[in-house]
């Protein structure tokens, strides 16, 4: 999440946003705490324009457009309620994005889990849950993770595609225990969900641990996966600090994560700024 809190850094966001406009003056005129986040409502002037700035997720509305203050930080804790639901079981934005097909079938189980009454509709949650699985597992697998000797996987074989996984990016001694988690949560879950997709008696909880459960080897996997793809350094290499964050942006394809560190502002690609406001649309009437 980005997230500003000094004159410096809405600066640079404002000129990454307004493209070709400098900014002359940044004032802090608010803070307002809503749920567990302290919004900080910024005024900027640049050389053409004037602007809230609106953190907790950042955002950049045009005062053209959005002339008062309260209105412009109640449409802003209403995008933001907005995006958290959308980002509703993934435990962070770049996480989402990594695994987005993945997350969109899972919240499809979990409203079909809502809506669930009879012994059917539960069944249909463990289908669910089981094409999460696979897809969560088509999305990570590469050929080239098999050894010699293991079979051929399927296209639907999640159990050996898992543990395929698994070999190749929890790799090492270090990694034995992670690597021995990841196989026996996968089996397990994958066995659960393939006893709802057929039980004739169930309960809505019942169904309900199958949902948790495949939620709990979506986030495991892609927690490994993700430190695995991006190279990130348990470590920041400037301040030695390990609060590492990421993100991920498929394009460019090459390059889609970006590292930074949440202590001393080390970054790993420099003017990669996104807000997870962005993935819904621009509100402020700003094109960039």
């Amino acid at each position: 999440m980005l997230d500003l809190k000094n004159r410096s850094e809405v600066a640079k966001y404002v000129e990454w946003q307004a493209k070709g406009e400098t900014v002359q003056h940044a004032e802090r005129v608010k803070t307002e705490r809503i749920i567990d986040r302290a919004i900080q409502c910024w005024d900027v002037y640049t050389d053409r324009n004037r602007y809230w700035v609106m953190t907790g997720p950042t955002n950049l509305y045009d005062q053209k457009i959005f002339p008062s203050l309260d209105y412009t930080l109640s449409f802003h804790i209403g995008l933001f309620i907005r995006v958290s639901e959308s980002q509703k079981g993934a435990p962070s934005p770049a996480h989402r994005g990594r695994f987005l097909q993945v997350w969109r079938r899972w919240d499809e189980a979990g409203k079909a889990l809502d809506q669930a009454e009879e012994a059917e509709d539960f069944q249909a949650v463990g289908m669910r849950c089981r094409e999460c699985l696979i897809q969560l597992a088509r999305s990570i697998f590469k050929p080239e993770m098999l050894i010699s000797e293991q079979p051929i996987v399927k296209r639907s074989d999640f159990v050996g595609m898992s543990t395929a996984i698994s070999d190749s990016i929890a790799r090492g001694g270090s990694a034995e225990h992670t690597r021995a988690y990841l196989k026996a949560i996968a089996k397990t879950t994958w066995d659960l969900s393939q006893w709802l997709t057929h039980a004739q008696h169930v309960s809505k909880s019942e169904a309900g641990t199958v949902l948790d459960a495949t939620q709990s080897v979506i986030i495991a996997f892609g927690q490994v996966a993700i430190q695995f793809e991006s190279g990130r350094p348990d470590r920041c290499p400037k301040c030695g600090s390990y609060k590492i964050g990421h993100g991920y942006d498929p394009e460019p394809t090459d390059k889609p994560y970006f590292l930074h560190c949440e202590k001393c502002g080390w970054k790993n690609m420099e003017g990669h700024w996104k807000s997870e406001t962005e993935e819904l649309g621009k509100p402020n009437g700003i094109s960039s």
